[in-house]
Parts: C-alpha cells; structure tokens; sequence
C-alpha cells in the first residue's frame, strides 16, 4: 500500500504551536491543500489526538474511510460509522494488511509525532507532503517522536503557495 504523511510545519518544524493543540495558525492555502488532499484519497488515518482537533470538520462519508489509531477505541464508540469513521488499537502492520485485504490501494497518514515515528520504523511511509509556513515557534510537537533513523528523501516539487511564502514540498522516502 501507498501511504503518503501530510503534514504543516513552523520554518523551525514544529507541527503545534507550543503546546496548542490546534492549527490555527496554518494559511488559508494549507487548509484548502488538505482539503484537496482529503478528496483525492479514499482511506485516511489519524491517531486520536488528530482525530480530536479536527472533529468539528470530519464529515463521514459514504466511499471514503477514515480510520482513528487510538488506545481507547471504546472511548469514541459513539462516533463510529462503519465503512466511514473507525476506531482500532490494532497494531499498525496488521491494521495495513486487513486494509489491503479490503482493497485499498494508497492511505492518507494525518498525525501526530508519536504515530509518525511507528510508520517511520516500520518503513511504511512511500511520501511526505509538508507544508512549511512561513513561522518560528521555538517549541512544539516535530514531525516524529525521537527515533534513530536515517531516511533518505527525494524531492519530488515544490510550490509557493503565496506571498508570505507558504511552501508546499513533496517528498519521496527513498
């Protein structure tokens, strides 16, 4: 399966604003990206925190799953849709095959540092789209937990996405 990350960052790559847990901050050009990123994709996964900020904006929808990696699934059973909105504690590897086996072909990975850093060790990220906004925090939530890796990227594109300098960066995971 094809899993691409998605993710907007600080200059300084911070994926929060201190300890904020929204992105508020993120440019109306983000946003609409995801958005389009969000359409082109039929399978979406997020970890819990994730799934908690942008739940005012998830609409489930018939054709499109969106799957919630979180410790207590039990605790969103309310909000559970099948086929649409889906809550696991499964491990990732085994999520990934059963969702092969129910034919999906490429997953949009929206999440968090901790989450990340599980994709990042088991080598199932093929891309990362990042958008770089044209912002320093000092410090917040990176990109992944600390790990010892040693990825190598490729840069695909990349798109100014306005005058402030909104960057839009497509990477392969070599």
């Amino acid at each position: 399966m094809k899993i691409t990350l998605a993710m907007v960052l600080s200059v300084d790559g911070k994926s929060t604003k201190w300890d904020l847990p929204d992105q508020s901050w993120a440019s109306e050009e983000d946003k609409t990206h995801l958005i389009k990123l969000i359409s082109e994709n039929d399978l979406i996964l997020m970890g819990g925190k994730t799934y908690e900020t942008a739940k005012k904006n998830i609409k489930p929808k018939a054709g499109k799953l969106r799957i919630v990696i979180t410790h207590d699934p039990e605790r969103f059973s309310g909000d559970q849709k099948e086929n649409q909105l889906e809550f696991t504690n499964r491990p990732i590897p085994e999520l990934i095959q059963t969702l092969e086996s129910r034919g999906f072909k490429q997953m949009l990975l929206l999440s968090g540092e901790g989450l990340n850093k599980q994709f990042f060790e088991a080598g199932l990220i093929n891309e990362i789209i990042l958008t770089v906004e044209p912002v320093i925090f000092g410090r917040g939530r990176g990109i992944i937990a600390e790990a010892n890796l040693d990825l190598k990227l490729k840069l695909l594109s990349f798109e100014k996405l306005n005058n402030k300098g909104t960057m839009l960066l497509h990477y392969q995971v070599l």
